[in-house]
Order: structure tokens, then C-alpha cells, then sequence
């Protein structure tokens, strides 16, 4: 891709959504205000808690991604592939990465293509606030498609805020925040940021967010390997190849307030060109793979109550994705595709107070997905999907409950070159052509969920919860219809999740202890017709089949402290560990019946630790990931040992001349451990970074 294609996407996004709109004016007295948009009373009955980091936290953490972020939170597994361009995926309590809805600001990050979202795209310099929902958010009012989700994460990103002057009898707003950040950073890592808000009326606001991101991704990794019997295999320290990537993104909004409501227009482009080291095997250490990534996507939210007993949301988004994958590894059949996907959604949901202390809402969404590739005797695939959800809550005295009910039909249509039909999910029709049959298949599916959540003393500052729900998730494209590999006769997988745990919150106005906080779940979930690639025929020929059985049993436990020492120092610390037992039960004559499932420890945890004096915050985190198998089998062949890792960052924040500056130092991996995430894939040992924000 030629530089002027990239950049005019950019100066166009630019220009729709940031006019060029200044007033100054003199500043007398000042007041921050927070610009609050009010909804309607049912839209906040939640009743089972979240996970939260906000946007102060991951600024003092060493995170730059939202992939980073969520290693903090329990429960969750992150498939990590190394370095700073290295793909990082997530999977919420075992289930698998499909299971996990991403929203980006309220609207559903999606990929038809592999279902997974490479969450290292996003970066943390205009995030607010991330949220982990484990079942589904259970605020009623929200997209049918979120009621649908085993787990659910969202972004929130940072919404203008403008402070206001009193002085000589006239009220004044600021007009214009602009931030900048650099970064560099072991593996010639380079990071430049830049935000720019603009207040354009009373009720309306802008900002555009860019990014840039190089790096060479060469590290330094101390490979090692031994034979079942001890004897070493390999023992060698060598510097990992083919991990550089160059990324630019480009982010802007347009906010409105309206009386009770609100409306936001995002639009969004990212571009990488990244190598793929590949795994370490066979002796080979350079792989000759490479990626590019355009994906870009415009989508709009409009929130309105209406009076005190009804509130309507109305979200919609385009988005195409453009992917081109190139191996020139010379032991393997050159490859150079091209991979394009489109995606329209549409969504309204409404939510009505019918008593004080009942409300119900209805959802509706829409989706259109298509892929198109240059692979001969590819099945050009186009999925539409109608989900409809209804819901309602309870909230009376020590109870709050809420049940929901989602109705989802799906129908794809695809190609098959020569062939005389195929069994769709449940039935199917072929129209013949003079080159090719277009084959349809239709899906229907109910899911239904009931969270239960009480206080059993007076205040809130203790409670018992629980829930079950049921979900599934669709066959990806590339399982229905990869050439060669994929079988339009799968059907979806099956989750059920059941889940019991209790809350502590307290808040204390004396002491040092000023807040705490502890969250409990134990929770067990099964998995049906689970999707794996499985050998058929011929070596090196695999076909995806539903032949897996999971059950899994699992402990999630979270604190988090707020300390107040004397009167300039302030501690804050927060911890999780997980427990996990995930069983392969799918055939009893299986080799691997009843063993631990790829990649899940048993154990895991993180913690962090900060403390601030007023200007300083001297920050340390911990994750610890427990011992686990790459493969089926639980023999030592596949065994992996524990890994962990230690951060530490200092930052120091002054004002100058109005301007306040952040320094920060991050060392990351203190300990210099070695270690893999995935086998074969090294990850990089002791790192340093240096980072400076302006913010005017």
C-alpha cells in the first residue's frame, strides 16, 4: 500500500469530525465541571458487579494495549504471541476466545472471519475505562447481541470534559485540551500519541485521537529444551526475528447532549504492516511470514429518555477490514492472499419502568457480514443475523433479579464450486449455476439467563449473588468454509454457565483504611459440540468437526485496598487469583479423557501495588501463571513449568505555566524471567521503556 492511500483515509477522517473551532477569552476564578448526561432510572438496575480498571490505573501501570489491561482480571486467560507486535487474544473461564464479546464504546467489535480480536490493535492512550462482565452485562438496557455473549469487555474511551470560569459575572468553558505522548523503549520500540479536544457549543464536542507505533520487536531469549529423560535438547540464547510492525491509528468523535440524552459519531482507522516470527522448531528461527492490516470502521449511538419511565438507544456501524498475508518461507508453498470483510450492524433497545421497582425492555439488532478473498474456489460466505432480546428487572428491598430471553436466526448463503448441496445447520437449499451452487443454511437458537443478586442486611456493603445462563457461539467462516479444511456441517457450540459468589464493599471515613473491597465466585461451566480441528484422511489434510466436551469448575477471587497515611501518602493495593479445573470429558476411550484442557493453569493470579506522594507514584505489579500442558495429553512431554513476571514503574507529574508534564520509567520483567506464554513463542526478557506527556 502506497503512503498517500494511507494517509487520506486519515486527513478525511480528520476533517469530518474535528471542525476548526477556537475561542479564547480572559480566565478569572476556576471550577471543574463534569458535563453528566442524566438516563432514566431503569437503565442502572445491574446486578451482578464487574471487574474495573479506570483510566488513572492504567496510566501508572505498565499497559499500552487493552490486550495488557486484561491480565489483571480474573478469570481470564491471554493468548500472547510475543513482543510488541505479537497477536494477543483472550479467552474468559475456559471457554475459548469466541465466547468473549469486545464493545468499543457500546457498539460490538466483531470478526466473522476467525471470531477472534486481536486486542493489541487498541491501544490505551484515549481509554477511560475497561469492564469485565462475566455472563452479561446485567444492566437490561443494552444491544440483544450483548445478552447473547458467555463474558463480555468494554472500552469505554475518554469523553471531552472542559472546565468552567466564574469571574466578573460571566461564565467562560475552557475550549481546547491537546495532549501529547512519546515513548521509547527496548526493541527500538518507539510510541507517539496525540489527543486534541475542542469544545464547539454548549451541548457539543469533539476529539481526534492519533497514534503511532514502530519497533524492530528483536529481543534477546534464552531458549531451552529437554528430552522426557532430562537430557537436554537445546540450550542456546539467540535474538528473536521477523517481530518488527509499524502501525498508525487514527481516532475521532463527535459528543452532543441533548435534554435527557445524548449522541455520539466515531470513526476509526488503523493500519499495521507487521512480520510473524512464528514458533521456534525444527532449528528454525526466522520465519518469512508478514501481515497487513487496514480496518476501519464509522459507527453512531443516540440515547434518549423520555420522562422518567422509558429510555430508547439506537446504535449503528459499518466496518470493512482488509487483511494481506504473505509467507515466503522457503520451505513451505509460497502464500499471498488477501482477505476482505464487511460488516453492517444496526441496533435499538428500550427499556420501560412498568412499577417503581419493575422495568422490561425489548432489543433488536441486525447484522450483515461478508468475506471475500483471492483463494481460488473460496466460498465467498455472507451471514445475516436477527437477534431479539427481552428482559426485565426487579429491584425491591434486599433483591434485585433480572431473566432475559434472546432469539437468534441466522442465515448464510456461500459457494461451492462443482458440488450437488450440502446439510446446512438445519436445513438447506442449492440453486444451480453454470459454474457453481449457491448453498443456504439457516440457524435458530434460544438463550435464556436469570441473575439473582441479594442484600441480606441493611446497606449494601454485603451481598449474595448467582446466576445461570445459557449461550452459544456461531461457527466462524474460516471453520464452515476454509478451503480444504472447513465443513458447513457444523453446528453451534453449546455453553451453560452457573456461577454463586457474594461482595464485600466498604467505605471508611476515618482510619487508614479508607476502602475495601472482596468479590468471590465459584462457578462451573460446560461446553458442548466444541469445535476443534481434527486429522481426516491423508496426512496433513484436517477437517473441523464438533467433537468436543469441556466441563469446567473454577474459583475467582478479588480484593482491592485504599490506604490513607497521614496526609500526603496515599496506597492503594488490588489483587486476584483464579482457579481452574477444565476437563476434556468428550470420549472416555480418548487418551486425554478427563485431563487438564490446553493451556489452562490450574492456578493464577496478578496483584498490584502503588503508592503515591503528591506528585510521585511509585507503582509494582505481579502476574503469576501456574503450571499447564500445550497438548491434549497431561503427559510430561507437553508439561509447562509456572511462569511470572514483575513490573515496576515511577512517574512524576508538576505543572508548568499552566502545562502539566508526566514522566514515567517502566522497567518490565524485572526479574528477567524466561518464559512462554505459548510453547515455542519466547517472550522478551528485562525491558525498559521511557515516556513523556504534555497536556495543555
Amino acid at each position: 500500500m502506497l503512503w498517500w492511500q494511507r494517509i487520506l483515509p486519515l486527513i478525511f477522517t480528520f476533517s469530518l469530525f474535528h471542525p476548526f473551532t477556537f475561542a479564547q477569552g480572559k480566565l478569572d476564578s476556576v471550577q471543574h465541571v463534569r458535563e453528566i448526561v442524566v438516563v432514566s432510572k431503569p437503565a442502572m438496575r445491574e446486578v451482578v458487579p464487574s471487574q474495573k480498571l479506570n483510566g488513572e490505573l492504567l496510566e501508572r501501570l505498565s499497559t499500552h494495549t487493552v490486550a495488557d489491561a486484561l491480565r489483571y482480571f480474573s478469570g481470564i486467560q491471554l493468548k500472547d504471541y510475543g513482543g510488541v507486535g505479537g497477536i494477543k487474544t483472550v479467552n474468559i473461564r475456559s471457554m475459548g476466545t469466541h465466547h468473549l464479546g469486545i464493545s468499543y464504546d457500546g457498539v460490538a467489535l466483531g470478526n466473522a472471519q476467525n471470531g477472534q480480536i486481536d486486542l493489541g490493535q487498541f491501544s490505551l492512550d484515549n481509554v477511560e475505562e475497561i469492564t469485565l462482565y462475566n455472563g452479561q452485562k446485567s444492566a437490561i438496557f443494552q444491544p440483544a447481541s450483548d445478552f447473547g455473549n458467555a463474558g463480555s469487555v468494554y472500552i469505554r474511551t475518554r469523553e471531552p470534559e472542559f472546565r468552567r470560569y466564574e469571574g466578573t459575572g460571566v461564565r467562560r468553558y475552557e475550549n481546547t485540551h491537546l495532549r501529547f505522548r512519546a515513548q521509547y523503549g527496548s526493541s527500538d520500540m518507539l510510541r507517539l500519541s496525540a489527543l486534541w479536544e475542542q469544545r464547539l457549543s454548549e451541548t457539543v464536542s469533539s476529539s481526534v485521537s492519533a497514534g503511532f507505533l514502530t519497533a524492530s520487536g528483536k529481543y534477546k531469549f534464552h531458549y531451552e529444551r529437554r528430552y522426557p529423560d532430562g537430557t537436554t535438547a537445546w540450550d542456546t540464547t539467540a535474538v528473536r526475528q521477523n517481530g518488527d510492525i509499524h502501525a498508525e491509528r487514527i481516532e475521532a468523535n463527535l459528543y452532543g447532549r441533548l435534554w435527557q440524552g445524548s449522541w455520539q459519531i466515531k470513526g476509526y482507522l488503523y493500519y499495521s504492516a507487521r512480520g510473524i516470527p512464528g514458533a521456534i522448531v525444527n532449528n528454525v528461527w526466522k520465519r518469512g511470514e508478514r501481515q497487513q492490516d487496514l480496518n476501519t470502521f464509522f459507527q453512531a449511538a443516540y440515547d434518549k429518555s423520555i420522562g422518567d419511565k422509558f429510555a430508547t438507544r439506537w446504535l449503528a456501524k459499518y466496518a470493512y477490514y482488509n487483511t494481506h498475508y504473505v509467507n515466503r518461507d522457503s520451505t513451505q508453498l509460497p502464500v499471498d492472499n488477501r482477505y476482505k470483510q464487511q460488516e453492517f450492524y444496526f441496533s435499538t433497545a428500550n427499556v420501560l419502568e412498568l412499577l417503581p421497582n419493575w422495568s422490561a425492555s425489548l432489543s433488536y439488532d441486525f447484522k450483515w457480514n461478508k468475506l471475500d478473498a483471492d483463494i481460488w474456489n473460496f466460498a465467498y460466505p455472507n451471514r445475516i443475523s436477527n437477534l431479539v432480546s427481552l428482559a426485565t428487572a426487579i429491584d425491591y428491598k434486599h433483591l434485585k433479579a433480572q431473566g432475559s430471553l434472546l432469539a437468534t436466526f441466522i442465515n448464510d448463503s456461500y459457494r461451492r464450486y462443482g458440488g450437488t448441496g450440502a446439510r446446512g445447520y438445519e436445513n438447506s437449499s442449492a440453486a444451480a449455476n453454470s459454474s457453481f451452487f449457491t448453498l443456504h443454511s439457516s440457524l435458530q437458537k434460544l438463550t435464556p439467563a436469570v441473575f439473582v443478586n441479594v442484600y441480606p442486611f441493611r446497606g449494601t456493603f454485603f451481598s449474595l449473588r448467582a446466576y445461570v445462563k445459557q449461550s452459544f457461539r456461531m461457527p466462524t467462516f474460516n471453520d464452515l468454509y476454509y478451503t480444504d479444511m472447513g465443513n458447513a456441517n457444523l453446528v453451534p457450540e453449546r455453553a451453560t454457565q452457573y456461577d454463586v459468589g457474594f461482595a464485600l464493599n466498604k467505605h471508611f471515613t476515618h482510619g487508614i483504611v479508607r476502602h475495601a473491597e472482596m468479590h468471590f465466585d465459584a462457578y462451573y461451566n460446560t461446553v458442548h459440540d466444541k469445535i476443534v480441528a481434527y486429522p481426516k484422511g491423508q496426512q496433513f489434510r484436517w477437517t473441523m468437526l464438533n467433537l468436543g466436551k469441556v466441563h469446567i469448575k473454577g474459583i475467582d477471587v478479588e480484593a482491592e485496598a485504599d490506604l490513607q497515611i497521614g496526609k500526603d501518602w496515599v496506597a492503594t493495593a488490588r489483587a486476584q487469583y483464579t482457579y481452574q479445573d477444565a476437563r476434556d470429558v468428550t470420549d472416555p476411550a480418548d487418551s486425554y479423557y478427563n485431563d487438564q484442557i490446553p493451556y489452562i493453569p490450574w492456578h493464577s493470579g496478578s496483584a498490584i501495588l502503588g503508592l503515591k506522594y503528591k506528585g510521585w507514584d511509585l507503582n509494582y505489579s505481579f502476574i503469576y501463571a501456574g503450571e499447564r500442558y500445550d497438548e491434549q495429553e497431561n503427559i510430561l512431554y507437553n508439561h509447562m513449568e509456572p511462569w511470572y513476571t514483575s513490573d515496576l514503574s515511577l512517574r512524576y507529574q508538576f505543572m508548568l505555566h499552566r502545562t502539566k508534564f508526566i514522566a514515567q520509567a517502566e522497567v518490565n520483567n524485572l526479574l528477567d524471567q524466561d518464559y512462554e506464554v505459548i510453547v515455542n513463542y519466547p517472550m522478551p526478557g528485562r525491558n525498559y521503556a521511557l515516556s513523556l506527556t504534555v497536556e495543555i
